[in-house]
């Protein structure tokens, strides 16, 4: 079925890009303990996908491929990034943001960046740059990188936000500056306690990944960031109502450390994790709110999902698993966070546009690099050949055929889809559980194949049962990761 695009009309376009939200953590993904019903109304109102990815299973590299349309392995610093790393996205390429410009849109990002800033050898003093702005943001408001990596400052169109210049902020990601607390050496002054990894400077009682000085006065508050960023996204729309828009609104929840507002503390029973997803529905339910009282949700294309699979302890002592229950963030699925199995990078995945879109369940594959060159048709805009695939009428409902294969990846070892099948190659290297977050990382010494449709749980290794699917499987990933895109510069 050929991909069509409405010539009359120019919506609106949001992209709502949870943190470690896991397949299973919504009520509209069949969770049965917590209560998602904001997100739960979008998802049942609109295409509400059940083979939706992410290109990885860790954030950095899913968020590269989505604002690029190309797979981030292909980059090879498309990687989990510190603080300090310099921007990832060539800023000569057509990007996502780029792209909705030329269309006429004005362009937004809100919330967790993490693709990098500046050339390498940044000022974080002065303007922050290149970063957002340069890949095509008209405005942003982010943090750099995580909510547990220094810096621990927001930054808008490029300055630290309620920086001091007589107390200047420093980082460095491999050694402390001098008489500086840290978790490690001074877990006293820390109100959250680290697990694994978390244990350099504090602020806010919580330890941190990297070093950091100075900038005091622009601390955020932790507790405060979900309605800090809910505000800038809803000024951003108030401000931008007569005009088309497109905004990336990069929400942190659930990803650590996990700080629900007051609002929400002990809301969910399941510790700080269910607290703060319940804390992001409530979220993305005063961002519709204002869309209706603005009289434009009608006139706006939604776009849901996550940059990877769930994990519970990811570095702090926050009773994730003590306080879990029956809730199962993965669902049925197999693997989480870091995994080559489904779970990783297989998330909430749906699309709304209120009267435009017939509700359903899409049981078609689609992967968020695909977000690229739909929205391109959607709008008529050609974008350069890349890895994105033109699934406009599968986002909008109108068609069932999805991707026939797709390269997923987790720390950068590669997993194959394709129609019903998984391939895994051989990774006799990797460990098979990351044991710091007790995460099957999908990595054997032997080839895996599973039938997802008959096998999602992913139980069974029909390797050896299907040697001659297994070749076939093998042959066409070898040149499907082979065959390179061709790029063009933007103009």
């Amino acid at each position: 079925m050929p991909q069509t695009r409405d010539k009359e009309i120019k919506p609106n376009i949001i992209i709502l890009y949870l943190d470690d939200l896991g397949y299973g953590d919504l009520s509209c993904y069949g969770a049965t303990e917590i209560n998602t019903p904001n997100i739960d109304k979008l998802a049942n109102g609109g295409v509400r996908f059940t083979q939706g990815y992410a290109t990885s299973a860790t954030c950095t590299p899913s968020r590269y491929g989505m604002l690029t349309g190309e797979y981030p392995w292909r980059n090879s610093n498309a990687r989990i990034l510190p603080g300090s790393a310099p921007l990832i996205i060539d800023t000569n390429r057509v990007t996502l943001p780029k792209m909705m410009k030329k269309a006429g849109y004005h362009t937004g990002v809100v919330g967790k960046w993490h693709l990098g800033l500046g050339d390498g050898n940044l000022d974080w003093n002065g303007e922050v740059t290149p970063g957002p702005n340069q890949v095509g943001f008209d405005y942003s408001v982010i943090m750099a990188a995580t909510q547990d990596r220094v810096p621990t400052i927001y930054i808008e169109n490029g300055y630290g936000v309620g920086l001091d210049k007589n107390d200047p902020i420093q980082v460095n990601y491999k050694k402390n500056f001098e008489r500086e607390p840290t978790g490690k050496d001074n877990p006293e002054l820390t109100t959250m306690k680290w697990h694994h990894g978390h244990n350099n400077s504090i602020v806010n009682g919580i330890p941190r990944i990297g070093f950091m000085k100075g900038g005091k006065s622009a601390y955020w508050s932790d507790v405060d960031i979900a309605d800090y960023f809910l505000n800038k996204a809803k000024n951003y729309i108030h401000k931008h109502k007569n005009q088309p828009f497109f905004l990336y609104y990069a929400m942190q929840q659930p990803h650590v450390p996990r700080t629900p507002h007051p609002r929400f503390v002990g809301k969910s029973g399941m510790g700080p994790r269910g607290d703060v997803l319940l804390e992001a529905d409530w979220c993305i339910g005063e961002l519709i709110k204002t869309l209706e009282d603005e009289g434009i949700l009608e006139n706006t294309l939604i776009v849901f999902s996550s940059d990877n699979g769930p994990v519970l302890n990811d570095g702090y002592n926050d009773e994730a698993v003590a306080k879990l229950g029956k809730h199962t963030p993965a669902g049925v699925l197999r693997g989480g966070k870091y995994s080559l199995l489904e779970a990783g990078t297989r998330v909430p995945f749906f699309t709304y546009w209120k009267g435009k879109i017939e509700p359903k369940v899409s049981d078609a594959m689609v992967c968020q690099i695909d977000l690229m060159s739909s929205l391109g048709a959607l709008l008529g805009q050609e974008v350069p050949q890349s890895d994105s695939q033109n699934m406009l009428d599968v986002l909008l409902g109108k068609s069932e055929l999805g991707r026939e294969n797709l390269v997923i990846e987790a720390k950068r070892n590669k997993a194959y889809r394709k129609d019903n099948w998984v391939l895994i190659p051989p990774y006799p290297k990797r460990p098979s559980i990351q044991t710091n977050v007790n995460i099957e990382t999908g990595c054997d010494s032997v080839y895996q194949l599973y039938n997802l449709k008959e096998d999602l749980e992913q139980k069974h290794n029909l390797a050896t049962i299907y040697p001659e699917k297994l070749a076939e499987l093998i042959a066409e990933f070898k040149l499907v990761i082979k065959k390179k895109p061709l790029k063009e510069e933007s103009k």
